[in-house]
């Protein structure tokens, strides 16, 4: 199979979970919510540009577990599965040779500090979905880092076109104190939804609480209900 027919198949596999999902992912809060509180122009969502309770910055500040696991590219992989028809497995090739995506979004961070129209490129979570083919039963996925993180995200907030797996940040690839090479961005939500060193995504039947989410989180954590903690 070359490449146009391996695109071919992503993105018919695409157009049926985006069939599947459409209709929940466009009740979200962060496209429906009808009171959202923040300030600034909208968003291309229609949301307030800072959400309520957000100071915009240029810095990246770094947040971690106080361990940065440095993976070299020849020993990264990333496993897909759980609730899923075909399971995979990706070394780094693989991804690289997935549809890739540019995109500018925003960074909202649940200690209060926001950074706006953040250049990424990377692979939308939604191809990483259509190769693995979720099964009916599944409605969440739980996403594991390197670094013993995980957090669990709902999939029609998964599937969202803006929520990527990305490995370049700026114009440069994604730093190790970033989460590089490769971590999920949420832009929707709190950026803790979105693992860094990310090295497993399991398609769950039902919502499980993660790292964060264990400890007091909020579940669902948008930024536009200043929707923080449990």
């Amino acid at each position: 199979m070359d490449a146009n027919e391996k695109t071919d198949k992503i993105v018919e596999a695409r157009m049926k979970l985006k069939h599947r999902f459409e209709e929940k992912m466009a009740q979200t809060p962060s496209l429906t919510d009808e009171k959202p509180r923040g300030t600034g122009l909208a968003n291309r969502h229609g949301m307030p540009a800072v959400p309520v309770g957000q100071t915009v910055t240029t810095k990246w500040p770094v947040l971690d577990l106080g361990y940065k696991p440095n993976i070299p590219l020849d020993k990264w992989q990333l496993n897909i599965d759980g609730e899923v028809n075909n399971p995979i497995r990706l070394k780094w090739d693989d991804l690289m040779a997935l549809p890739q995506v540019e995109d500018t979004s925003d960074f909202h961070c649940v200690t209060t500090w926001s950074r706006l129209d953040v250049p990424w490129v990377g692979v939308r979570f939604m191809d990483i979905a259509a190769l693995v083919d979720p099964k009916g039963s599944a409605t969440h996925v739980m996403c594991y880092g390197y670094d013993g993180y995980s957090t669990n995200v709902s999939l029609e907030e998964a599937l969202k076109p803006d929520v990527l797996l990305v490995h370049t940040a700026d114009g440069k690839p994604l730093t190790l104190e970033h989460g590089g090479p490769l971590r999920m961005i949420t832009p929707q939500l709190y950026a803790w939804k979105g693992s860094k060193w990310i090295k497993r995504i399991e398609f769950l039947t039902k919502n499980q609480l993660g790292f964060w989410e264990e400890r007091g989180y909020s579940n669902t954590a948008y930024p536009w209900r200043n929707d923080r903690y449990s």
